[in-house]
């Protein structure tokens, strides 16, 4: 399976496990939620293909690991 993801739908699965869009500026969309009891901030620059780091970051952000995100349909 490809780690490989656009902004868009990292988006989408965030918002499918409860975050939610607070804000956007420019490209980069803002989303607060719970997810393991703690409150997060996310930001994920909407392109097309998100850099290996970007999207790492992302997760770690979120607090979800790459296992727990592949798994959101």
């Amino acid at each position: 399976m490809s780690n490989t993801f656009s902004g868009t739908e990292v988006v989408k699965k965030l918002t499918k496990v409860g975050f939610y869009v607070v804000g956007q500026k420019g490209s980069h969309v803002k989303l607060k939620g719970l997810f393991n009891n703690q409150s997060r901030v996310v930001i994920v620059p909407v392109h097309k293909e998100l850099a290996k780091g970007t999207f790492k970051s992302i997760l770690l952000q979120a607090g979800i690991t790459l296992e727990e995100f592949n798994k959101i349909k």
